[in-house]
């Protein structure tokens, strides 16, 4: 009986790690509901849903790029300097026309997903290091062509900041539509069957004829033109351009999200309902340290801990 009650312990454990793998970041975002609805004055009202919402919007798309990158085994750090190499892009060619000025910043941020993606599949450089580059080098860019920041007042790019559809902003809908394209794209399509393929094991992904190097590229092309749409639209929902600030920290947030929706870092494996519970999960953890006076270094502590507690509950999740 002694032995039996001591194998059923491990066993207890591992599925409690599986379900804590599985929907831990779920009930994150359940019980922080729950508390502040108990402890946080007006919380269940309409007006702050919608601004936690708006406010998350960015990340999540941020995010889904990211997620697509850790699925192939790598990272993006330039995520936020192409947000704020969007922001400087959009406010100088915004007197051309919104839709000119988007194409404009949709090329700058082609651009830096291509040399990434070109400095990992071609090169060899390490994903960590190559977007290291591009960070500084982005965020500097940015700075260079917008010192400072500027007001915008463009009647196109206000009401894409700030209009709805019944009542749902603008940034919702974006974000919602975009978290449904890249699911099915992972979950459905050849491309998303290579990517995991290839986050699983490069060099098998090489023998089976896959075009690695190719959708390397296509990734990371993908994780900039994700944050520049997510630059484009904080900025129209500020209605100003401040590359100095904007994105800042936006790759740690996103990491953050995809690590705790239960995206592996070792690759194989693409979570995108959990990226986007994960950035939830932040957006109202630091709603709350907000709402009761906490400093914000108190924030990055809580994100600290959270960040932890996923990579111990994913130990031993490894590749699909």
């Amino acid at each position: 009986m002694a032995e039996a009650a001591l194998k059923t312990v491990p066993l207890d454990r591992a599925r409690a790690l599986q379900w804590l793998q599985r929907y831990g970041v779920y009930a994150g975002v359940a019980l922080l509901l729950v508390v502040n609805t108990v402890i946080t004055p007006h919380f269940l009202t309409a007006e702050n849903f919608r601004t936690q919402a708006v406010q998350v919007a960015p990340v999540i798309i941020v995010a889904l790029g990211m997620a697509l990158v850790i699925g192939t085994e790598g990272v993006d750090l330039s995520v936020g300097a192409v947000m704020a190499l969007a922001a400087s892009v959009t406010a100088l060619y915004l007197g051309y026309g919104l839709v000119p000025a988007l194409l404009v910043v949709a090329l700058f941020a082609a651009g830096v997903g291509l040399a990434n993606g070109a400095l990992v599949a071609l090169v060899g450089v390490q994903p960590i290091v190559a977007t290291l580059a591009l960070m500084v080098g982005g965020r500097g860019l940015a700075l260079v062509l917008l010192p400072q920041l500027k007001d915008l007042r463009n009647p196109q790019l206000a009401s894409l900041g700030s209009g709805d559809v019944l009542g749902i902003p603008y940034l919702i809908l974006i974000a919602a539509l975009l978290a449904l394209l890249v699911a099915f794209t992972v979950r459905r399509t050849t491309f998303g069957r290579q990517l995991l393929a290839i986050g699983d094991s490069r060099p098998a992904a090489q023998l089976a004829g896959l075009p690695v190097r190719r959708v390397l590229i296509v990734v990371y092309v993908v994780s900039a033109l994700l944050a520049a749409v997510a630059g484009v639209l904080a900025t129209a929902r500020l209605q100003a351009s401040d590359p100095t600030s904007l994105g800042n920290l936006m790759e740690l947030s996103a990491i953050t999200a995809v690590v705790v929706g239960g995206t592996p870092l070792t690759g194989g494996r693409v979570n995108i309902g959990g990226t986007v519970a994960g950035a939830v999960l932040i957006q109202l953890l630091t709603a709350t340290l907000i709402k009761h006076d906490l400093p914000p270094s108190w924030t990055q502590i809580a994100q600290a801990v959270v960040i932890v507690a996923a990579v111990y509950a994913a130990r031993g999740r490894g590749k699909r």
